[in-house]
């Protein structure tokens, strides 16, 4: 009977032949007085007949919460495009008027002081989230139905349900991506669906509806808090400490449906045995609601819990438990599969099922999960007593905005930080008390603080869905060491850094080129038409010691008159946080500020080519960094238009990671315009099409594995293992290479993803950036790979007649949380000519 279920599940749906009854059973018990979802959609058509926008999806949440008493609907913020990111917490009336000393007792579970000793009768709190990836919209449709039959329904079980649980539904994590897909979906639509896989409706245009504005994955987003979408689900998730947080997502049309837990060999070390108990006794509810509506399944086969930045794991290291559902997509409303033809509603089903599902797991294991919740903490608390006065010191005394950030970070994550009584110095780095941080190891978010900083590279596993390495301390470039002190401290509350003017001048001022925002600073003077310069070598004035990148502002002979000037200077002051000081003479004790050593700056008018075959997330990365951090105007320019494009309008030319499959009229437009003068920048694979196409000439360093003894069932394992999907290297600066310019330590710690190895030059000024002698910090890569990246560089340029070809084989943008490197790519921007 389960099957036959199945197949009337999956075949093809005319429109308005889905009704409210394909999804909920004994509609007659549920409440008049609410309303239902289809009086919000295209047409009064019910879920699943057209794909719900997300401006429908806030109308119908918002109109459940008015008519419900079980209801209270918040919005948390808003996305880059302005749409509302909401939450509904869901429970009896009698809950929500206790809500706030619910949520209390809720969270003094973590706590060393519970306010309740009896947790009897303590609801369980489950945070339910939908479609993070906005062309995977089952979810987001699900949550409508879902809301309704929890607004809706009579029936005991629910009641009992909502007197014992405190539901926040997130109905789209991802508001922006929903819309785009939403419109695509609807728009390529026929009266009568086409199953046909090559169909216009299941092939979007790029860069699709998965990612959000900026093109980023979110679901990579929960760990680094980047984004204004994650910050709010982040901030909710803390507040409220949900035992059970479930993601709902979608995969490839040809499978089936899949519930964690993932393959066990591939769980994170540092999530407790007993959370993947836990997960597999509530998988065994998915089991059974599953089974009663006829669909296939699995779990246990596929999928990781690792890499702690995605919804699923995020939990898993903060005392709850994440659950990833995973869909077989429909891509669109009907599509052909391998299981027959898959149809939309069929997918909202199984997520509306899974929903339903989650909750009675919540229900029945309600005792278990608290207990697991409070004991997770207590564990933690008792693991890192030994630790009670061992702290990580973290520092950064030139570049505080970079600082500031990593401040913030930890306080999205509520994670204790403490102030330094006094400077000190451990291995000749200073620390000094106003810019370094005190990171107790024994607090409550121990095991969230380890897994933030952690340097690992041993693995049960060489395969990873994901990223292998991510520590923080890295990616912030900062300086960090360990540290002990029985010397009681105080709580940090650090402020945004806000920069000042050091003698006020009409001759001269300088700015060090270490801050995080500097780019910000000189793209502002470069765009107002001042005149500036940087110093290609160090100098002195009086006790104040200047670096290789310092900048240079004269105040006369420029356009602007000095006043209009020292209002430039006076706003960056409170926007970058960068200190200007000025002088009155050019005499210095090295070069003197008329030196030749001083060279003028272009101002950059910058495309980034987009489009098929680009990668999205790589070049949404670059696009987000150069607009929301620096403020500097890129362009967009798709590949298909390049032929027809003034590409003299620009001198500068990104290319980001991706496949470059250019007519040969377009490449000896671009080689035109390079020998011209133009800047390229390319990034990871673009070397291998550079270098094909002979706009540079580099040896590439290759390690091929032994095939030797490889079964044909180990084939793709053993293929997969060879993969460096993200990792931490360890590199040597050559400081004085404008490459280097603002940074002020000799090593930088830099992300790999590919498995391109630039091999070393031969002259040795042409590497300023090289890996160390034993480069591996943290992540996983294979011993050939390893071997690839000895005599290797992560940078490289080249000269292209009047013009230069700068490559990069790492990715220096990565999901915007790695702001150690970002400063290399603005330096190939602004100082190539130099290079």
């Amino acid at each position: 009977m389960r099957y036959l279920v199945l197949l009337i599940s999956l075949i093809s749906y005319s429109q308005n032949q889905v009704n409210l009854s394909y999804y909920l059973e004994n509609l007659e018990s549920y409440d008049n007085n609410i309303p239902k979802p289809n009086g919000f959609l295209l047409n009064n058509n019910e879920v699943g007949n057209s794909h719900v926008s997300h401006d429908r999806l806030v109308q119908y949440m918002y109109a459940l919460a008015e008519s419900s008493d079980r209801i209270i609907i918040e919005n948390r913020g808003k996305t880059y495009e302005g749409r509302p990111i909401l939450i509904l917490t869901i429970s009896s009336k009698k809950n929500l008027e206790n809500i706030e000393k619910i949520r209390q007792d809720h969270i003094s579970l973590n706590s060393e002081v519970g306010l309740v000793k009896d947790l009897s009768n303590m609801p369980v709190v489950i945070y339910q989230g939908y479609s993070i990836h906005g062309n995977e919209p089952s979810g987001s449709n699900a949550s409508m139905i879902y809301a309704y039959h929890l607004a809706a329904s009579k029936s005991p079980k629910t009641i009992d349900a909502l007197n014992n649980a405190v539901i926040l539904l997130d109905p789209s994590f991802n508001p922006d991506g929903l819309q785009r897909f939403a419109h695509w979906a609807n728009t390529n639509k026929s009266m009568h669906l086409n199953p046909d896989s090559s169909d216009r409706e299941f092939d979007e245009n790029w860069p699709g509806g998965r990612t959000n504005h900026y093109w980023f994955d979110m679901n990579r987003d929960w760990l680094p808090v980047q984004l204004p979408e994650s910050k709010a689900r982040i901030k909710t998730f803390h507040k409220w400490s949900p035992n059970i947080l479930t993601d709902h997502h979608e995969m490839g049309t040809n499978s089936t449906f899949f519930y964690q837990p993932g393959i066990p060999s591939r769980v994170n070390p540092l999530t407790p045995k007993k959370n993947q108990t836990i997960t597999s006794e509530i998988g065994k509810f998915h089991e059974k609601r599953l089974s009663e509506i006829g669909s296939l399944f699995y779990s246990e086969e596929d999928y990781d819990d690792f890499y702690y930045g995605k919804g699923s794991t995020f939990p898993d290291i903060n005392g709850s438990i994440g659950i990833l559902f995973e869909q077989a997509s429909s891509r669109g409303h009907l599509q052909n599969s391998v299981n027959g033809k898959i149809s939309f509603p069929f997918t909202i089903k199984n997520q509306l099922t899974t929903s339903l599902s989650s909750l009675e797991a919540a229900i029945n294991l309600r005792l278990k999960l608290l207990n697991y919740q409070k004991n997770f903490f207590k564990n933690s608390r008792i693991e890192t007593s030994k630790n009670k006065n061992e702290y990580y010191l973290v520092g950064d005394n030139t570049d505080k905005s970079k600082l500031f950030h990593f401040y913030e970070l930890l306080k999205t994550h509520e994670i204790k930080i403490k102030t330094l009584d006094k400077n000190i110095t451990i291995n000749n780095v200073e620390f000094k008390k106003e810019s370094a941080l005190l990171i107790p190891k024994n607090q409550n978010k121990s095991r969230l603080v380890k897994a933030m900083f952690e340097e690992r590279t041993e693995f049960k596993d060489s395969l990873f869905y994901d990223i292998s390495a991510w520590s923080f301390l890295h990616s912030f470039n900062l300086n960090f060491t360990d540290y002990s002190t029985k010397i009681k401290t105080q709580d940090l509350k650090l402020e945004k850094p806000k920069g000042q003017i050091i003698n006020k001048s009409d001759y001269a001022y300088l700015f060090s080129w270490d801050d995080y925002y500097t780019p910000k600073a000189l793209y502002r003077f470069l765009d107002k038409g001042v005149r500036v310069k940087v110093a290609t070598n160090n100098f002195k004035i009086g006790s104040k010691n200047f670096d290789y990148g310092t900048i240079l502002i004269t105040m006369q002979n420029q356009d602007l008159n000095t006043n209009q000037i020292h209002n430039i200077i006076q706003s960056l002051t409170s926007e970058t946080g960068i200190t200007f000081h000025g002088y009155g003479s050019s005499h210095t004790s090295g070069i003197d500020l008329g030196s030749n050593d001083f060279i003028n700056i272009s101002k950059p008018n910058i495309a980034l080519i987009v489009g098929e075959g680009v990668t999205s997330y790589d070049a949404g990365e670059i696009w987000h960094l150069l607009d929301t951090r620096y403020q500097i105007p890129i362009t967009k320019i798709k590949k298909s238009n390049l032929f027809s494009q003034d590409l003299s309008k620009y001198n500068t030319l990104i290319l980001a990671n991706g496949n470059y499959n250019l007519s040969d009229e377009v490449i000896e437009k671009i080689k035109n315009w390079v020998e011209d003068g133009g800047n390229i920048i390319g990034f990871r694979n673009t070397i291998n099409w550079l270098n094909k196409k002979e706009f540079i000439s580099v040896k590439l360093n290759s390690n091929k594995p032994s095939l030797e003894n490889i079964k044909f069932k180990d084939k793709s394992n053993f293929y997969g293992s060879q993969l460096t999907s993200g990792a931490i290297f360890n590199t040597i600066l050559d400081r004085s290479h404008p490459i280097n310019y603002g940074y002020n330590k000799n090593n930088l710690s830099v992300f790999r993803n590919t498995n391109i190895y630039l091999k070393n030059d031969s002259i040795n000024y042409n590497n300023p950036i090289t890996y160390s002698k034993n480069p591996l910090i943290s992540g996983y890569i294979s011993k050939e790979n390893l071997e690839s990246l000895k005599n290797a560089r992560p940078f490289a340029v080249f000269n292209y007649k009047k013009g230069k070809v700068a490559v990069f084989s790492d990715n220096t943008n990565f999901r915007a949380f790695w702001y150690g490197t970002n400063k290399l790519m603005m330096n190939a921007i602004f100082f190539a000519k130099l290079m």
